[in-house]
């Protein structure tokens, strides 16, 4: 299933999808935050020009797992979200996605100035890639013919 992820922050949106395997992850540019229909209007199109089945929102908990401050504004955007799409809307926790998101940025030689304008899509196909692994592990491998 074709999954578009969402890193949701207050200046910025990050932006990955999956391949239509769902096996592996992959940024794409991410959305300068303007206005919020404005921002659903550029998600739905993200949405369409994908093709993407599902969407996947990175839910932004407390180190102790619980629904903070942050989490509550992207609830709210969650639901803004789930009103204005026709494609089913998840959440995922996205806690580290960030940090190894920069890490991974780093190993690749980009330096702390230039993350910027990558870290929050970065952090998206981290989150994604996150939710297609677990789903795989999560599904029983298919049975052989033959066997």
């Amino acid at each position: 299933m074709l999954t578009l992820a969402l890193d949701v922050g207050s200046r910025r949106i990050g932006v990955a999808v999956s391949d239509p395997t769902g096996f592996l992850a992959s940024s794409r540019p991410l959305i300068t935050r303007t206005n919020l229909a404005a921002d659903l209007d550029r998600i739905a199109q993200a949405v369409a020009a994908a093709e993407a089945q599902q969407v996947l929102v990175g839910l932004p908990y407390t180190l102790e797992g619980e629904v903070g401050p942050q989490a509550k504004e992207t609830l709210f955007f969650v639901d803004r979200l789930r009103e204005r799409l026709t494609v089913p809307v998840l959440t995922w926790d996205e806690r580290y996605t960030t940090v190894l998101a920069a890490e991974a940025l780093r190993a690749q030689g980009v330096r702390s100035r230039k993350q910027r304008n990558r870290i929050d899509s970065a952090a998206a196909a981290v989150l994604l890639q996150h939710y297609l692994d677990t789903e795989r592990a999560s599904v029983p491998p298919a049975p052989v013919q033959g066997q």
